[in-house]
């Protein structure tokens, strides 16, 4: 925990977790503002679980949400009556404390100088220029006569895709100047964490600096996208400040929302509540693996699309090998709730599949969505959709359950003027070039092509990428072609993966 003092009454943090709630309390802090977002990182804490530590130690605590990069003049004025309201002082926290920073800079932008508001910003680690270029020319962000970058491609993402594509065009064309734009410290191996529920990885093998795996030659602009003006050859990152760029490439991935499924987030990682999509909570899935000795268990998958469609699977396959090799698998019965309609989307693995749904004798229950959760009641609540069927619920009793969250764009894809009516970047599934602004280009879990969401897809996509951006930079049309190609190894027992 990292806390930055603006002013003797207000304070700014990087996001906080309930553990650091006592040496909060110890500073002095009597109240608590959250500007992040439940749901924007794999291994962010809920604002239920802050708060109910908060309330333990009688420090106020509110709720104030800001999309990264979305400060509006309204959220300002809101962030300055809860400052006038608070008991002080007060910590406002978000992912890095930009967007506290932010909201804290404009409310004050008709009290203070300019120049005391960048003093003291910039005091405390925070460059707020672009927020003051921004209420300067009447809030609107001045991209046609302003830019604080500029390179030949900016990447947008740092995840296997935007790593990858930024490695590929290097070997294709040296001197290229290439940024990657990521506000992340930490790049995690996403795909390892089955492993990690499944306790054959520690859950720190999934995770590297992302500095130590930025290509060489390559910047890494260590901030998050609030904007996009595509007729302006230009990229807005919090704080306002600007990127410009000659070639654009998005893939940021897609945002697990938690917030869907009613009173999911209360209980994560408690009263046998778990997902593997989270980094923090992979451990906990293992521990009530081992810990189980009968009941019921419950894994669930949401509509597609999702990422790694395989993994909801591979959960309950894992979790029942070790059942049966412990010798308690004829105690426990396990039931695989999908929303779907069949066990896999590819019909020629599902032979195979259900050989060890067979083995575990585990019961499908299909169109089965689960749309809430009483972690403390030991209840799930899902919404069956059968076809020519009315729509109704039923409530199953578990003694623990594996949650897959549903999955959608990321808010800042959703409203760009890049995305399609579904939220997803609009792009040539074979180019992988978008529709509408042609130095664009896409891949990844974020952009709409019709593939399986896998790290697998991304790895084919990358040189596709690259190749068609340096096509274009030789004045040339595209020359490659994505064919669609993705893959989804099945772990099912330990040692033996079903390769679809």
């Amino acid at each position: 925990m990292t806390i930055k003092s603006i002013t003797n009454q207000i304070s700014v943090s990087p996001q906080i977790a309930a553990s650091d709630l006592g040496e909060i309390a110890n500073l002095g802090f009597r109240s608590i503002v959250c500007n992040r977002p439940d749901g924007e990182g794999a291994d962010q804490p809920t604002f239920e679980e802050i708060e109910a530590a908060a309330k333990k130690l009688g420090i106020e605590i509110r709720y104030q949400p800001i999309i990264s990069g979305k400060v509006r003049d309204e959220d300002a004025v809101e962030f300055g009556k809860n400052m006038d309201e608070l008991p002080k002082p007060i910590l406002a926290y978000c992912r890095t404390g930009t967007r506290s920073a932010t909201l804290w800079s404009l409310s004050q932008a008709t009290t203070l100088p300019v120049s005391d508001i960048l003093a003291k910003t910039q005091a405390a680690g925070y460059d707020m220029s672009g927020v003051v270029r921004r209420i300067a020319n009447g809030g609107r962000t001045p991209t046609d006569t302003a830019e604080d970058a500029r390179f030949d491609v900016v990447i947008v993402g740092g995840g296997a895709a935007g790593i990858s594509v930024a490695a590929s065009l290097k070997a294709r064309k040296s001197d290229l100047s290439i940024a990657v734009i990521d506000p992340a410290d930490i790049h995690y191996y996403q795909p390892g964490w089955t492993m990690v529920g499944g306790g054959i990885f520690d859950a720190a093998d999934t995770a590297k600096t992302m500095g130590s795996l930025i290509p060489s030659g390559v910047t890494w602009l260590k901030s998050a996208v609030a904007a996009f003006e595509p007729n302006d050859n230009a990229v807005v990152l919090d704080g306002c400040r600007i990127v410009k760029y000659d070639r654009l490439v998005v893939c940021p991935g897609l945002k697990l929302d938690w917030h869907k499924i009613d009173g999911l987030v209360e209980t994560l990682g408690k009263n046998g509540v778990t997902s593997n999509y989270r980094y923090d909570l992979a451990p906990y899935t293992w521990k009530l693996v081992q810990n189980l000795k009968q009941g019921r268990v419950i894994f669930s998958q949401p509509p597609m699309p999702i990422k790694c469609a395989g993994a909801p699977q591979k959960a309950l396959y894992l979790s029942a090998d070790h059942w049966k090799r412990s010798g308690v698998l004829s105690n426990i019965n396990i039931e695989f709730m999908n929303a779907g309609g069949v066990l896999f989307g590819v019909k020629e693995y599902v032979p195979a599949l259900m050989k060890y749904i067979k083995r575990y004798d585990a019961k499908l229950n299909f169109f089965h969505n689960l749309v809430a959760i009483d972690g403390p009641g030991k209840t799930a609540t899902f919404e069956i959709r059968e076809p020519d069927k009315d729509v109704r619920r039923v409530d199953v009793k578990f003694d623990m359950i594996h949650v897959v969250p549903p999955q959608i764009a990321p808010d800042f894809i959703r409203v760009s003027p890049l995305a399609d009516t579904a939220g997803w970047v609009d792009v040539d599934q074979a180019t992988l070039r978008h529709k509408t602004y042609e130095n664009i280009w896409s891949l990844g879990d974020v952009m709409n092509a019709p593939n399986a969401k896998t790290a697998a897809a991304a790895r084919k996509q990358a040189p596709v990428v690259a190749e068609n951006i340096i096509a274009d930079v030789n004045g040339k049309s595209p020359v490659a072609q994505y064919d669609g190609y993705g893959s989804c190894p099945l772990t099912v027992e330990r040692g033996k993966i079903v390769l679809a």
